[in-house]
């Protein structure tokens, strides 16, 4: 089993910044990715943010430049830096990752932390 806890959502105004956290527990013998999603009310579960083994990062298109997602590999934690942010990133962000238990890959997904930017 793989335990993801989210933590630093909140409500911020626009153009401030959070920092959100995922850490990672359990029995599994590698991380190949963590990574982050969001879903807006209406819309469906998009990626933001994902990094893999080595460290390579990928975006959506619409947070390049202002989002930052990097990992500490001897916490199993990942953290998205979230800058110069908007209303339109309002949503409930989630937390996945892909680990290696045994002979198998298993994908999980955290319980999902609120991030509200309004003034």
């Amino acid at each position: 089993q793989v335990q993801l806890v989210e933590s630093g959502g909140g409500l911020v105004q626009p153009g401030g910044s959070l920092r959100l956290s995922c850490a990672a527990s359990g029995s599994f013998s590698r991380i190949n990715s963590m990574g982050w999603y969001r879903q807006a009310p209406g819309k469906q579960r998009e990626l933001v943010a994902v990094i893999i083994s080595g460290g390579i990062t990928n975006y959506a298109e619409s947070v390049k430049g202002r989002f930052t997602i990097s990992r500490d590999n001897a916490k199993n934690t990942a953290y998205l830096q979230m800058n110069s942010l908007k209303p339109e990133v309002t949503a409930v962000y989630y937390c996945n990752t892909d680990v290696n238990i045994r002979y198998n890959r298993r994908t999980s997904w955290g319980q999902g932390t609120q991030v509200t930017v309004s003034s």
